[in-house]
């Protein structure tokens, strides 16, 4: 079955259609999106198109390496005149001949063996291509740029805070290889300032947490994609540590909800955190609730030296979620009902 023919995956698309935020702000305009094939750029792609339904009328330009994915992933789109896919290395200048309103950079690697095989294009994506993707944005009289950062901006917990706001500058040990994916995505977050003040561009800074949902991909290699898969197959739950790291999660529809207030009622300059305690959860809390679901059992391998590069090292990093509930945001699912909701998508897909 496609993943548009789900009707749990419709439940969801549709209740973050429905959200009351100023859509008329979206209205006849153009929306330009980065790593459009990735968990959350391709779920809020569809949540666009749904809205469009409803005469919403917004052209949605996706951008991405991966021509031959995007023709399978949105298929259904390609025929039509509001949504078209250009295939685009944002690490290359962006000169294709198109106007957009508002400018969505959400590509990055965001898993462990990227990180490690792949350090430099972890780090060029977040900031040569957040300086072409700004550029392009600034050029373009674009009203609003978005950039899609990371609870990994804060780094490792040192016990002198319970919960991230935005303000919390964070620790990384700056001088090692994991380090690559939060300090350039702390440089994408300095440049989206600097084109603010240099510029005059408005830009808003979406900190995603630890998303998860049926739209993860096949190369993703993160803790909690892996005990889904194994989940899925009826294999053994295999934690690689004792699994205490309590960490803040997000069901994809909730983390696009929150990028969407973000672009829509946050302020220029500002970021927010898209987070909420009932999405928090240890790791080995996480093991069990899919091993209990699926019938199979947690059993513990140490990673091999591949995996363990890129591995975070924070132990702790729970996210606060209160600014952007200021804003109207709500997490509609907690972690075992996200985790329950993605299983049962994926089983029929």
């Amino acid at each position: 079955m496609n993943l548009l023919q789900n009707r749990f995956y419709q439940e969801d698309i549709d209740w973050v259609a429905n959200l009351d935020i100023p859509w008329i702000l979206l209205k006849d305009k153009t929306i330009l999106i980065s790593g459009a094939n990735g968990l959350i750029a391709s779920f809020l792609i569809d949540v666009l198109m749904k809205k469009n339904d409803s005469g919403l009328n917004c052209k949605v330009v996706g951008i991405g390496r991966n021509s031959e994915k995007a023709k399978k992933r949105f298929s259904q789109y390609l025929s039509g005149t509001m949504f078209s896919f250009v295939s685009q290395d944002i690490n290359e200048k962006i000169e294709f001949n198109i106007s957009a309103d508002y400018v969505l950079h959400l590509a990055s690697n965001t898993h462990p063996v990227a990180y490690s095989t792949d350090p430099i294009g972890t780090i060029t994506t977040n900031v040569i291509g957040s300086y072409n993707m700004l550029m392009f944005a600034a050029e373009h009289n674009a009203k609003r740029f978005l950039f899609s950062s990371s609870n990994e901006i804060y780094g490792e917990n040192r016990g002198d805070i319970e919960f991230f706001d935005e303000s919390y500058c964070g620790y990384i040990a700056s001088n090692s290889l994991r380090a690559g994916y939060p300090e350039s995505k702390r440089c994408g977050e300095a440049l989206c300032q600097a084109f603010m003040h240099q510029k005059g561009l408005d830009v808003v800074i979406a900190r995603l947490t630890r998303s998860y949902g049926p739209t993860l991909l096949s190369s993703d290699t993160k803790a909690m994609t892996q005990f889904l898969r194994n989940g899925i197959n009826g294999d053994d739950i295999v934690l690689k540590s004792e699994g205490k790291q309590h960490f803040s999660y997000s069901y994809v529809s909730d983390s696009v909800a929150g990028l969407l207030y973000t672009l829509l009622l946050g302020k220029n300059g500002e970021a927010y955190n898209i987070a909420d305690k009932k999405g928090d959860s240890t790791l080995k809390e996480i093991a069990e609730s899919i091993a209990g679901y699926c019938g199979s059992k947690v059993v513990f391998n140490l990673p091999n030296e591949i995996e363990k590069a890129g591995f975070s090292k924070a132990s702790k990093a729970r996210l606060s979620g209160d600014k952007l509930k200021q804003l109207g945001w709500g997490m509609k699912y907690n972690i075992n009902d996200g985790i329950k909701r993605t299983l049962d998508i994926l089983r029929s897909v």
